[in-house]
Parts: C-alpha cells; structure tokens; sequence
C-alpha cells in the first residue's frame, strides 16, 4: 500500500502560546494569531485559502467561521471539526486529503480550545457520554490488574491503568514514567510556547500529588487555552509561491478508529488507543513504501500524544520505535531525547507544554515541520541530516483521542527542498519557530483579504 493522489506539503504554520486556562483570550483570539502567524509563514493572504477545517471540543457550532472571518468574509467552505484530543489532526487530515485529491491547491487547518480548570467533564451531563461504554468496560477490568481497583478522574485513571498493564506484564515501574515526565519538562524548557517551563527532576515528579495509582500530577497533562495552524499546499502551489526554501511533505498521513479489540481483548492498552495507534503507524510506513515493521530507524524526531507519561511509554512500542516489551529499556537508555535513537517531544510534549485539545495536534504539525525546517534553534534535534539521503530523517506524529480516533503522520523534506533567501522568518519578522510573540493588527493587515469585514476586525482584541 503506497499513498495515492497528488503530493501535499505544510508551507506555513503558526501557534499561540499555551496557557493556563484563566478566560482570559477568547477562541476567535488566538485562532486569528494562530492563522495571522501561518499565513505570513507561508508568504499569503487569506484569499488564497480555498477551504479550511476549524477544530475544537469546548465551543458553539460555527466557533470556526467565528474565527477566520477575522481574516475575511469569502466564501469559503469550513468545516468544524471535533474528535476529541485528536481534533487538530483530523482537522488537518480533512485539509490534506483536499489538497491530496486535487481539490484545491492550498486549505488551512485551525485549531484552537478555552478550556476550564481542573479534570475534563461532559459538557452534556442530561444524556450517556460516548465513551462511558469505554469507562465502564474499564472500571470492571481493575480486578485483572496487580493494583486491583484505581481510584481518580477518568481519564488519569484509563490511561494509568493502561501503564499499570504495562508494568505487570513487562516488569516496568513508576521510576519509568517519572524519568519520561521529568524528560519531557526538561524540553519544555527550551520552549517559549509552553505552558510549564520549570524542568522537574524525576524525584520532583515522583514527590508531586498522586492523581491515580501510579500517576502523580507531574506525570498529567494540564487543561491549556491556546490555539495552532498549518497551511497545506500543493506541489504548483509551493514552486508558483517560491516556498521550496521551506515546504515540507506529508509523505503519508492515517487516521484511525477503533476495532472490536478495543472492547474485546480485556486489555487497558487497547481501552487507550494502543491498538490503533498500532494500526495507524503500519498504515502510514506501509504508505511510504516501507515493508511491515520497517522504517522506523528512518525517523529522528518524533511529537506523540503524551497526555500522560504512561502514554508515552506504551506508545513507543505501538508505533513500533522499539519491540514488544522494550519501552522502558529504552527509556533507560535514553533513547527517547537528545543523544539517543529519537529526540522525542523536544517540545515538552503534552505534560509539559500544555493540552489545548483542538490545538495540540497542529501544534505537533507546527513543531516537527520546524524541526526538519531546521529552525527549531534550542529545540532542535540533531543528525537529522547526516545522512546520504540529502533530504534526512523522519518527523513522525501521533495523536490521539478517545472514544475514539488516531491520527500518525510521516513528514520529511521533499527533494526540491533549497534553504536559503525569504522566508516565514523575514515575513513574520523572527524566528517563530523558538520565539513566541504576538501579533498586531499590522500584522493581520498584510494577511487578511480584500473582501473583509471591518466590524468584525474591529472586535478582534490582540
């Protein structure tokens, strides 16, 4: 199985800070600084968007035409989009798979969320959530578990449990998720847009409040406000717009949902997605030509849906970065940051930068296409080029959301790829990549189109 259709390419993206929820931005807000921020990326206006997809979980219906008639009024189909903690990925499918079958020559993916403190919660609470099934399956099947019945919200709890499986059947530990955790906040350091820049040791993480059983409050994601942007664009597309100094390809893209194992196998791993993170890996190197269970020494970066830690550790073995039962060996060789194997959430991942759930998966499409841009400056991870293949390494994605849906995604420089000249740096007036600053309305000014509404623009507050 070999990708079909035209070749697609991310040729601007921009992000918001993420931040701790206190009201104080709307969602029209940062998603007009996120896209502001990719369209001068990509050197455009607004009107050469053809069609966007807007995600969200925590919003009214038309949240997205909210937002981007901001940047103007012209037409356009949008899509609002909502999969749970894997929104601004499938946002970013649907724009892909547009761009990919000729559809149009350039579309836009938004993502953006104002969360509330504290656990998530239905925002329906007169009517059955999709995933209490899902809960309810899982609650039951604590008795399998050495730990017995867990206590805690949710989602800590499933995605605790998950490890707790992880542990008894491979002999892994807290220890484990702590130094997972404590890697993950110690990138975050070198990242402006983080929500948690403090570095916690893995004693730090350890000595935090426990959430669930094995999971303390440094090993969680925080709910976040924040919001993220891709623009993906046609192969005319970047040569007509000179963006061959900073394209870069979707060599193939999967989003997953679940099969009966998710409620069959009595497995907490499967309740949280391992099974079709699985899938959605093999499809997408089987789409980049790969032979089943290769390819995976041809990726050096890697963003992952490290909503919890014990996420990320069954996580490497479900997209097949090491073999069954190997994930904590390769947490101990240090195979997951700078210096090993993958430099892994070189951006603090989840735990440490933030979880604005419409936002985080552009917010991973943002980070790893300005690491094989190579202007990810502190973050960056290194060797990705030292190889005989002018065009490097891998960036590879993944996230998630229950319920469910899995989103992986192969990134790399096309062959074309010439750095050098005018780019989203000199257009957007820094490095973006590693540095965070707002926009003005100068800035919208360059990137909005003729056909604007100035009442609308003029309740936008920046």
């Amino acid at each position: 199985m070999v990708a079909t259709g035209r070749r697609a390419f991310i040729v601007g993206g921009g992000c918001t800070a993420f931040i701790k929820p206190r009201g104080l931005r709307t969602t029209e807000d940062m998603g007009l600084e996120a896209a502001t921020k990719a369209l001068l990326d990509a050197g455009v206006t607004y009107d050469a968007i053809e069609t966007a997809f807007v995600g969200y979980c925590y919003g009214d219906s038309t949240s997205g035409q909210r937002a981007l008639y901001n940047l103007g009024m012209t037409g356009i189909p949008i899509t609002n989009v909502n999969n749970n903690c894997s929104t601004g990925s499938t946002a970013l499918f649907h724009a892909n798979n547009m761009v990919r079958s000729g559809l149009v020559e350039c579309a836009m993916a938004l993502g953006f969320e104002r969360m509330k403190p504290g656990s998530l919660g239905s925002n329906f609470p007169d009517r059955p959530g999709p995933t209490d099934p899902l809960n309810t399956l899982a609650f039951e099947l604590e008795t399998n578990l050495s730990t017995g019945k867990n206590h805690g919200p949710s989602a800590p709890r499933l995605f605790a449990n998950a490890g707790q499986e992880y542990f008894d059947k491979y002999g892994a530990n807290i220890g484990h998720l702590a130094q997972i955790a404590s890697k993950n906040h110690k990138h975050s350091v070198n990242n402006p847009y983080s929500q948690f820049r403090d570095g916690w040791t893995p004693e730090q993480v350890l000595a935090s409040p426990h959430i669930t059983t094995p999971l303390t409050k440094f090993m969680c994601s925080p709910t976040s406000d924040g919001a993220a942007c891709c623009i993906v664009a046609s192969e005319d597309f970047v040569h007509k717009h000179n963006l061959e100094n900073q394209a870069i390809e979707i060599v193939a893209q999967a989003l997953t949902t679940d099969d009966p194992s998710t409620m069959e196998s009595n497995s907490h791993m499967n309740l949280v997605g391992y099974n079709i993170t699985k899938n959605g890996a093999d499809e997408i190197f089987a789409k980049a030509g790969f032979e089943p269970g290769q390819g995976r020494d041809q990726v050096g970066v890697v963003e992952l849906h490290d909503c919890f830690a014990s996420n990320e550790l069954i996580t490497y073995e479900a997209l097949g970065l090491c073999g069954q039962g190997e994930a904590h060996k390769m947490v101990e060789r240090g195979d997951n940051t700078y210096g090993g194997k993958y430099v892994i959430n070189p951006s603090g991942g989840l735990e440490a930068k933030g979880h604005p759930l419409g936002a985080t998966g552009l917010g991973m499409h943002f980070y790893i296409a300005m690491q094989l841009r190579e202007w990810a400056g502190p973050m960056q991870a290194p060797g990705l080029f030292d190889t005989p293949d002018k065009r490097g390494k891998y960036g590879l994605v993944h996230n998630l959301g229950l319920g469910g849906a899995a989103v992986c995604s192969l990134l790399r420089r096309p062959e074309f790829y010439r750095p050098g000249g005018t780019d989203g740096r000199n257009r957007v007036g820094y490095n973006h990549a590693h540095i965070c600053r707002p926009v003005t309305m100068a800035d919208v000014d360059k990137v909005k189109s003729k056909k604007n509404s100035p009442y609308i623009l003029s309740l936008a507050r920046l």
